[in-house]
């Protein structure tokens, strides 16, 4: 028994340390396309700002900075700090990055120090382009990341740039999105499958096909154009019950009556105030318009469903997961009507396992510690309003008893 307990503890043994062997694999594997952080001074050689879009003065300044609250000062990201203003930037990937056989994630992380308004909070991939005029007319291959403006449109894009339509397709049904004033972690995930994932926070908020979710294809099967519904097709449910007939003396019940317990009042005079009528109340007695009974209906068919045949306008594509073909720059193209949002930990990569250990080495390990600070910050604003508020009361109620007296 003894000898049986020591193999199988080797045998867990060698087994987890197999897994551990095939998951470090796993990430050694992976091919990192891009990843900021803005750690160092340094960053703004890293990317770059357009002068050809836009005015001098319609541009908003990024600011380097760890906001109003951390989990470390000295770990940094970039924010919008002017109000109503553009906002552009971009830097170049590794490599082109090109996702035929490979998984696509981008990642980053955005937080919404000013309570966004109204405002995009997005990342694009883009092929290459002319970084000096890079804007919003700026063709793109992928659009990702937060959306708001006012309290109906709150959204975190995933558009999809579809070259055999030469558009921009979004999906179809909206991702929800954070607009609380903490740090998020958006994520992106395309797999060769065909099969998509948003994770925000590391937490999946829709999957699934991507034929199924944008409208890259035609549908594959169509209405026959061909056939219609019969003409003698009866799809209604429930008819009047032909035997049923209406009471006797139902339409003589009136709607209102004189209020029985209404009294004249003493002061009434008649030849003032002419003859007096008790006001009218509904009439309980009263039923309504008398309808008579339904029933179902003895020539009803059911629903009647169009006959489906193939769509001779479909063509698979066999490259669908190919969002990425010759990726070469990343970058934020935003209008902001109330600065504030700050961005960081930006990562491309050909590997979820990759993104999910750069998030615990980057959000995860933040963000505890920040959102203690946010707390702190806010009970500091609760306190000094409250501090405030007592002393105006005391005024109050000082200037009342002056008065009294």
């Amino acid at each position: 028994q003894h000898s049986q307990s020591v193999t199988k503890e080797i045998l867990r043994m060698i087994y987890g340390t197999t897994l551990a062997a095939l998951s470090f694999a796993g990430i050694a594997s992976a091919k990192i396309y891009f990843k900021e952080d803005f750690n160092d001074a340094a960053w703004k050689s890293r990317w770059t700002i357009p002068t050809e879009w836009k005015s001098e003065s319609e541009l908003g300044e990024w600011k380097w900075t760890a906001g109003e609250w951390y989990g470390d000062a000295s770990d940094k990201g970039i924010q919008t700090s002017q109000d109503a203003r553009f906002y552009g930037i971009s830097s170049k990937l590794s490599e082109p990055f090109t996702n035929e056989n490979t998984d696509l994630v981008l990642q980053f992380s955005v937080k919404h120090e000013q309570k966004l308004d109204c405002g995009g909070a997005y990342i694009k991939l883009l092929g290459d382009i002319d970084q000096a005029s890079f804007g919003g007319d700026s063709p793109y291959q992928i659009m990702f990341g937060p959306d708001v403006c006012g309290s109906s449109n709150r959204k975190t894009h995933v558009i999809f740039n579809y070259p055999p339509k030469d558009d921009n397709l979004l999906i179809k049904e909206q991702v929800k999105t954070e607009t609380d004033q903490k740090s998020h972690l958006y994520t992106l995930v395309v797999k060769p499958d065909h099969t998509f994932e948003v994770y925000i926070d590391m937490k999946s908020v829709r999957q699934g096909t991507l034929e199924d979710n944008w409208d890259f294809l035609e549908p594959k099967e169509i209405k026959d154009p061909s056939v219609s519904k019969p003409a003698d097709w009866v799809d209604t449910k429930k008819i009047p019950d032909p035997e049923d007939v209406k009471p006797a003396g139902w339409d003589d019940v009136p709607a209102e009556i004189p209020d029985p317990d209404a009294e004249k009042p003493e002061d009434w005079d008649e030849e003032e105030d002419g003859t007096w009528e008790p006001p009218m109340i509904d009439n309980p007695e009263y039923k309504g318009a008398w309808k008579p009974k339904m029933i179902d209906n003895p020539a009803y068919k059911g629903e009647w469903k169009h006959p489906m045949i193939p769509n001779p306008a479909y063509v698979e594509d066999k490259d669908l997961h190919v969002r990425c073909k010759d990726c070469t720059t990343i970058g934020f193209e935003l209008w902001q009507v109330t600065s504030g949002t700050l961005f960081d930990d930006i990562l491309v990569t050909d590997s979820f396992e990759e993104a999910k250990a750069y998030a615990d080495a980057t959000y995860f390990k933040k963000i505890g510690k920040e959102n203690e600070m946010f707390e702190e910050v806010e009970e500091a604003k609760r306190a000094a309003e409250a501090a405030s508020q007592p002393e105006s009361d005391s005024e109050e109620g000082a200037e009342q008893d002056h008065d009294e007296l």
